[in-house]
């Protein structure tokens, strides 16, 4: 059974605040809307802005999400850790590099005090990483972390804007099992990547799949009104026998609009999910 779940966030309306964001305002009404949407879980969002005030930070926090948790049968998959898109652990101080191993441990600790198997990294947009010595510093910041994930079976999820055979090679130098990687249908459409090639090529590494859609070089659109094919990602993903996770992260809404909108992309997501993988 595939389960589908949401971006945090996605259920909260803009008012000017981008895209994705963490949702102070409204973060325990997330829960609740998802089960009334039949949506299975939420990719909790951990960002550098006011982190210590974000609920996973704190013994309460924590306890305030296994009880909605519980309350409404929607879980935390995964924890996509922002933090280190503002933060990468390349292009700065050792000091900070330093910081971002103890955060990215106490990510871990904290990803299985609330049952989620999987903390997601961004390598994109300000986290991209430009040449092998970024590559490198990166592989070293993380390898002082797989104790830690190892110790609480947690996986680490690399997404990256890096041509699909990078990519697989930063992880196979890595080398390690809990090393994975996240696709992201709109991130590969935007940069004109094969998605096909791409699914084929990463196989048994991709943990979880977010959906986009993007215009090539361009913004997040609405589902199949960019450049994603996603008839070819899902034909890809049967031959791999992909039997993990999806998370819709794609355009929203008007503001209000927000619960037809998620219902709308889910219906699409399912037609695929049967067409392909049933």
């Amino acid at each position: 059974m595939y389960k589908i779940g949401i971006m945090q966030g996605r259920l909260t309306p803009q008012n000017g605040r981008g895209i994705q964001f963490f949702p102070f305002d409204n973060w325990e009404n997330e829960f609740e809307y998802s089960s009334e949407l039949g949506i299975s879980h939420i990719d909790f969002i951990f960002d550098l802005e006011n982190y210590k005030n974000n609920p996973l930070w704190s013994d309460e926090g924590i306890e305030k999400i296994n009880n909605l948790k519980n309350k409404y049968n929607v879980e935390v998959n995964y924890i996509c850790a922002d933090y280190f898109m503002r933060n990468p652990f390349f292009r700065v101080s050792e000091d900070i590099k330093k910081e971002n191993i103890n955060i990215l441990n106490k990510l871990i600790k904290i990803a299985h005090k609330i049952g989620a198997t999987c903390i997601e990294i961004p390598l994109v947009d300000n986290s991209s990483i430009k040449s092998d010595k970024e590559k490198n510093e990166f592989i070293e910041s993380i390898k002082n972390c797989l104790p830690m994930a190892e110790k609480y079976s947690i996986f680490i999820g690399l997404e990256s804007d890096l041509p699909p055979k990078e990519l697989l090679d930063l992880v196979t130098k890595i080398n390690n099992k809990f090393i994975k990687i996240i696709y992201d249908t709109g991130n590969s459409s935007g940069l004109g990547y094969n998605t096909y090639e791409e699914v084929k090529t990463f196989g048994e590494y991709i943990y979880n799949v977010h959906i986009k859609d993007r215009v090539l070089g361009g913004e997040t659109v609405e589902l199949e009104t960019g450049s994603a094919d996603f008839p070819q990602t899902f034909k890809a993903l049967q031959e791999i026998g992909y039997k993990n996770n999806f998370t819709l992260q794609a355009a929203r809404s008007e503001d209000g609009g927000e619960k037809e909108n998620i219902k709308k992309q889910s219906q699409l997501l399912k037609k695929y999910i049967n067409e392909y993988l049933k």
